[in-house]
C-alpha cells in the first residue's frame, strides 16, 4: 500500500471514526480548518527522527496538531516506536510542549479484552502516532464541560453500536 493511500485511510477514519462519532470532541476544529500535518513513513525506524520534524512544522505554526503514519508493524512494536519518541521529546526538551497518542488496528487498552469494542477509539486502519500540542490539550481540558465523562461515553458508545455486552 502507497503512503498516500495509507495518510487517507488514516483520514477517513479521522473524520468518519474520531469526528463522526465525537470520540474526540476537540478533534474537528483543527480537522476543519486544514491545520491537521500528515505525514507516513515507509520504515519504522525513520518514525522518531520523521516526529521530531514534524514538531518542528507544529511549533512553528504549520499545523496545530499532526499524524504520523507508519508501515505496518505489531502493536507491541508500535508501542515500542511511541516510548523511543517519547524519549526523543523528553532529549530534546520538546516533552514541555508536546504528548503523544497512539493508533493501532489492533489496539487493546491495558486490561481489556481484546474484542472489547471499547478498544476501536484507537484503532486505526494502519499504526500512527499523534503529536498534540500539551497547550491545546490543557486548554481542551480545562474548558470542557466534563472531560471525565468522554473515556466513559465512548465506551458505551461503541459497545452500544456494536451490540456488545460483558
Amino acid at each position: 500500500m502507497s503512503e498516500d493511500a495509507r495518510i487517507q485511510a488514516v483520514q477517513a477514519w479521522v473524520q468518519d471514526v474520531v469526528v463522526g462519532l465525537n470520540l474526540c470532541p476537540f478533534a474537528a476544529g483543527p480537522l476543519g480548518r486544514g491545520k491537521v500535518g500528515w505525514r507516513s513513513v515507509d520504515v519504522a525506524s525513520d518514525a522518531v527522527m520523521a516526529l521530531l520534524s514534524l514538531a518542528e512544522e507544529v511549533k512553528s505554526g504549520a499545523f496545530e496538531t499532526a499524524l504520523l503514519v507508519l508501515p505496518e508493524c505489531s502493536f507491541p512494536q508500535l508501542l515500542d516506536i511511541a516510548a523511543a519518541a517519547e524519549d526523543m521529546l523528553e532529549q530534546t526538551g520538546l516533552d514541555e510542549t508536546f504528548q503523544l497518542a497512539s493508533f493501532h488496528p489492533e489496539y487493546c487498552f491495558e486490561g481489556a479484552w481484546k474484542d472489547d469494542p471499547a478498544n476501536a477509539t484507537n484503532q486505526s486502519p494502519h499504526p500512527a502516532l499523534h503529536l498534540l500540542r500539551v497547550e491545546d490539550v490543557s486548554k481542551a481540558v480545562d474548558t470542557h464541560p466534563d472531560i471525565a465523562s468522554v473515556p466513559e461515553r465512548n465506551m458505551a458508545l461503541l459497545r452500544e453500536r456494536a451490540g456488545w455486552t460483558e
